[in-house]
């Protein structure tokens, strides 16, 4: 894992406030019905247009928002999920409605 991919990692998992933000925002969008077939039935709203919320937050989160969290379908997560980066717009609005300070920069891992 690069240096990036490493600081982006341990932004997320001390911060989780992107995935519990709005039950709105954890929507299914580009994905290919095989990607989605593969996230578990109990983790999909109703409607299949995106993640099972518990209120704002998403069935997939584990932790506590601002300590430590995790998502427990990480490596088949939602594209949005996937283009949400550390201090972009969507991440620092999220962290502010927890009252966790903003990001100075957006941090993304490499392409590649």
């Amino acid at each position: 894992m690069s240096d990036a991919s490493e600081a982006v990692a341990r932004i997320c998992q001390s911060c989780g406030a992107c995935c519990a933000y709005s039950a709105n925002w954890p929507r299914f969008s580009t994905e290919e019905d095989a990607a989605l077939d593969r996230i578990p039935r109990e983790l999909v709203n109703a409607a299949q247009s995106g993640m099972r919320c518990d209120g704002d937050r998403c069935a997939a989160l584990a932790g506590r928002i601002g300590v430590a969290t995790s998502c427990t379908i990480h490596h088949i997560r939602p594209e949005v999920c996937r283009t949400c980066m550390p201090g972009d717009a969507e991440c620092n609005m999220a962290r502010r409605r927890f009252g966790l300070r903003p990001l100075e920069e957006p941090i993304s891992p490499p392409a590649g």
